[in-house]
């Protein structure tokens, strides 16, 4: 199969995703695919939208991306007034040029996607937009969670949401990024991998995250982008609370 690059959890983050994928270029993966969650938080989403347009041979809905066709129903006040922001950046207008098409595109996203042996979904493999999957739920999870969620698929199922990078075995158990080898062979049987985010990392590294797959190679990628320059986009627009230019710094 093709050497490939998984990004995910863009949020509208230019700088990130530009540095991104010159990182993914350098390295000369064939393929590139995203998670989902394109938009919101951030503040280029219609750059961004373009560029995951252009450059990702598939796109997979992502709950904001959701939001922004459907509303942004139980999201907290700081991420519904993003998107509302977000809504009138990317709404279709004569006045702007492609904003039809690039309003479709996010529009008609898919739930989920096959690439080879892969499952790729954006949130979880029984519910592919909205369900979080996180490192907590490996100790405390609702009884069955972990079946279901490994009954979905047959070999590896590839998520974001959570913005936290690392992977699921049976057990259940999570290993974070930066407890795993540069580069590792999958685990027997299945498992469950979180690829990360590239605009707005949670993991306690600011870095922007994805993860590349060649031959039988994982490797999660960290790339250093200019951080500053997106913080201040954020800040001059009234509509981002400023939190969200201030938690870029500290990856939470």
């Amino acid at each position: 199969m093709p050497s490939a690059a998984f990004i995910s959890d863009v949020h509208g983050n230019l700088e990130a995703l530009t540095a991104v994928l010159a990182d993914i270029d350098r390295h000369g993966y064939e393929e590139i695919f995203c998670l989902g969650d394109v938009v919101g938080y951030g503040p280029d989403p219609v750059a961004s939208t373009n560029l995951v347009r252009e450059r990702c041979k598939v796109t997979i809905l992502g709950n904001h991306d959701e939001a922004l066709v459907k509303g942004a129903w139980g999201f907290n006040q700081v991420a519904r007034a993003a998107m509302d922001w977000t809504q009138r950046q990317l709404r279709p207008s004569i006045f702007r040029p492609g904003s039809r098409e690039r309003w479709r595109f996010l529009a008609e996203l898919p739930l989920k996607y096959e690439w080879h042996t892969f499952l790729l979904v954006h949130g979880s493999p029984r519910e592919p937009t909205s369900e979080y999957i996180l490192p907590r739920d490996a100790e405390w999870s609702p009884p069955g969670m972990f079946q279901e969620l490994f009954d979905a698929f047959s070999s590896v199922c590839l998520v974001g949401h959570t913005h936290m990078a690392g992977l699921f075995e049976p057990g259940p158990r999570f290993v974070p990024q930066k407890e795993l080898t540069e580069t590792f062979r999958k685990p027997e049987g299945k498992v469950i991998i979180n690829v990360g985010s590239v605009g707005q990392p949670r993991d306690q590294d600011w870095r922007a995250c994805y993860l590349s797959v060649e031959d039988d190679l994982f490797r999660f990628h960290r790339v250093e982008y200019d951080v500053e320059t997106t913080q201040k986009k954020i800040r001059a627009v009234p509509e981002l609370d400023n939190r969200l230019a201030d938690r870029l710094a500290e990856g939470i």
